[in-house]
């Protein structure tokens, strides 16, 4: 994998400088160099303390493709003067490893460190990352793992308590025109671009500095009498797709955001991440059963006309399909965003889960079970039962759960919508409850 960003070439090197790729012209020599990351390279951030003090330890690099990954390990080694080894886990397989393992014990033997970096660490398995362990305790590899996915979810316990993990950040606009800035001057030229084009390029590369320097390779080699406009470099650019990972963690991330958007009561943001992920090339079918399930659990009986919108705009889509059908669900997500919320009902249901798993297999009092049998008449079931109908505005206030239970609050509905009504309701069936049992 072609390393990243700054400075001139190696003028060891004997590749002619036309014939390389534009972003090992330009990998930078140096950490100070690196383009973006301050967060992780400045002097007062974790990397920057690490070498500042001798002190450096196995890492995990966590962030999106293009930032700057594996320039930095390849630098951290060069910095601690440590030989460097890539392999990536989507080709190395066991033997492999151990042929890496058994070098480094060689290159320790002989006074010299080894910093070993793992690109897409996350899909070794985890007999595979055991076996990084015993080389990463004894000093034999310094392990640097590089992944896209959340390390959290992907990497073995024992793995991680012996890494520190690094959260790399996609490129902004700022850094990824200093990128392209750079590039000019090794190419010692100018983009043919105009200023709003010069500014979709960027776009285009949404963060990706390699995507970036690929894009400027394919338009410098364009022959051109003039700087393009936005629409040619449209005309001849496909815009890069946008990072979407149906089952990885830009589908919970973008998920979280929209139910956030949703419960935070900003329809602008709500519709907008719903938007990314259609993009992204989202199920519709996932976002109308999460929509739904934000009815039941975020707006609940504020808004009971929220949950029916939500099955009518999933039945609308199943009826009209795609584009027509996400505009209906499109829809929902602004009514949702603009309902007003309660989760009593969500509270309430988990804590009569708990208290139900709590009194196990206490009955019924005996006054609300039938008595279809003579015995169970003499034995009471039944008896003393006060027919609702029959009592003063249709309450009759008995108790309904098990005799040895106390009588819990589980539903406690908010001053909101609907439930401000249910609210009223409730409170005056509490109280002739106490009258009417005193």
């Amino acid at each position: 994998m072609a390393d990243l960003f700054d400075t001139p070439s190696d003028p060891a090197s004997d590749a002619p400088q036309a014939s390389r790729p534009l972003a090992d012209r330009i990998r930078p020599r140096a950490l100070s160099e690196v383009i973006g990351q301050e967060q992780v390279l400045g002097p007062d951030a974790p990397l920057g303390a690490m070498l500042a003090a001798g002190s450096l330890g196995s890492l995990i690099f966590w962030g999106p493709p293009g930032v700057g990954k594996t320039t930095i390990a390849r630098l951290l080694a060069d910095a601690s003067d440590r030989a460097f080894v890539q392999i990536s886990a989507i080709f190395t397989g066991v033997p492999e490893l151990r042929k890496v393992f058994e070098a480094a014990k060689l290159r320790r033997g002989q006074g010299r460190g080894t910093l070993l970096f793992v690109d897409e660490i996350h899909r070794f398995n985890k007999a595979q990352q055991d076996s990084f362990l015993p080389h990463m305790e004894d000093g034999t590899i310094l392990l640097v793992g590089a992944t896209t996915e959340n390390p959290s979810f992907e990497l073995n316990a024992a793995v991680l308590s012996r890494a520190q993990v690094m959260i790399l950040e996609r490129l902004d606009l700022a850094d990824l025109e200093r990128l392209a800035q750079r590039a000019e001057r090794a190419l010692e030229r100018p983009l043919p671009l105009t200023g709003q084009a010069r500014e979709a390029l960027l776009e285009m590369a949404d963060g990706d500095g390699r995507a970036l320097l690929n894009l400027i390779e394919q338009i410098v080699a364009w022959k051109t009498d003039k700087p393009m406009d936005t629409d040619q470099l449209s005309t001849r650019l496909m815009k890069r797709a946008a990072k979407y990972d149906k089952s990885g963690d830009e589908h919970y991330n973008l998920i979280s955001a929209l139910h956030k958007s949703v419960r935070g009561s900003d329809p602008d943001a709500a519709v907008y991440w719903f938007a990314r992920m259609l993009e992204g090339g989202e199920d519709p079918r996932f976002l109308a059963r999460r929509i739904t399930r934000m009815a039941v659990e975020d707006i609940g009986l504020a808004d009971p006309q929220a949950q029916v919108l939500c099955i009518d705009a999933w039945n609308t889509y199943e009826r009209l399909g795609s584009p027509e059908g996400e505009l209906a669900l499109a829809q929902a997500v602004l009514y949702l965003a603009l309902a007003p919320k309660s989760n009593a009902g969500y509270v309430a249901y988990k804590a009569a889960r708990a208290a139900a798993k709590k009194t196990g297999s206490e009955p019924p009092p005996r006054h609300i079970l039938n008595a279809p049998t003579k015995l169970m008449a003499e034995q009471g079931f039944g008896a003393g039962y006060a027919y609702d109908h029959d009592a003063e505005d249709g309450f009759s206030g008995q108790n309904y759960f098990p005799e040895t239970m106390p009588r819990p609050v589980l539903y406690q509905p908010v001053e909101r919508g609907f439930e401000r009504e249910l609210k009223k309701r409730l409170e005056w069936f509490t109280k002739q409850r106490i009258r009417r049992q005193t």
